[in-house]
């Protein structure tokens, strides 16, 4: 039986910047499905690739290894008292200054300015909104009893999904099992710490990756999603701007 050729550290650089071919990434990705440990690394990577582009407004912007690099060792050597959103502002400015990528009038101290990105959500999400939806419409019937059992491991025997460890002060009041169209989905209705209702979906989106948690805002909800592998991951609230990302980041890194 001949090995697979072995995946080089060049290649998850090119795959984390997006300038491998389809046929390069495939293998790429079959490599990260069978090593979790450098599927959360690359994972981190592209979180920090994209929390640059965000920073300074270039959505083609190259990064190179030493870049990221960087931003790794300045993110591990801060306080843990900061907030992940800190750490963000000062990795970008220490960054992006250093490479000539943004001029001083552009950023204050520790600081970068506001850029407003225009996403694109998968959609698993519109499936988890309207999961969402339709879980607070049962929570309003009193016909409709909800589900408040919660065991994790019967979910991952069931349907091949992984569910994030929760918070200790989270209170699930409901699990629904729904359909889609690469099989079972799952939607959990959560109390957070701080007693707003969420819902935390889960589903089996067709395809592998390893994608960063993105916050996206809608009309009627506001979603922070991410995708580890083949399972994908959506944090929904119906109140537009309740600041998901932080949430959703943490209940991704319980998943590696």
């Amino acid at each position: 039986m001949i090995n697979p050729e072995p995946v080089l550290e060049s290649e998850l650089d090119a795959y984390v910047d997006n300038r491998l071919s389809p046929e390069a990434r495939i293998r790429v990705e079959s490599h990260l499905s069978k090593n979790p440990a450098e599927a959360a690394r690359v994972m981190a990577d592209l979180e920090i690739r994209s929390s640059l582009r965000l920073a300074i407004g270039e959505h083609d912007a190259p990064h190179r290894a030493e870049t990221r690099e960087a931003a790794r060792r300045l993110e591990s050597n801060l306080s843990m008292r900061l907030t992940w959103a800190t750490i963000q502002r000062i990795a970008a400015v220490g960054i992006l200054v250093g490479t000539g990528w943004v001029a001083a009038s552009q950023i204050g101290p520790f600081n970068a300015t506001a850029v407003n990105a225009s996403v694109h959500a998968p959609g698993y999400v519109e499936e988890a909104i309207r999961a969402h939806q339709t879980s607070e419409v049962r929570a309003g019937m009193a016909s409709q009893r909800e589900t408040p059992g919660y065991d994790p491991e019967e979910i991952r025997a069931a349907t091949a999904i992984v569910m994030p460890k929760l918070p200790k002060e989270w209170k699930v009041a409901d699990v629904q099992i729904f359909p889609s169209d690469f099989g079972p989905s799952v939607e959990m209705s959560i109390t957070n710490g701080g007693g707003a209702r969420l819902s935390l979906f889960a589903v089996r989106p067709g395809f592998f990756a390893v994608e960063a948690v993105t916050d996206v805002n809608l009309s009627s909800a506001e979603a922070a999603y991410w995708q580890i592998g083949d399972v994908a991951y959506a944090l929904v609230s119906s109140t537009p701007d309740t600041k998901l990302a932080a949430e959703a980041r943490a209940l991704s890194k319980t998943l590696y």
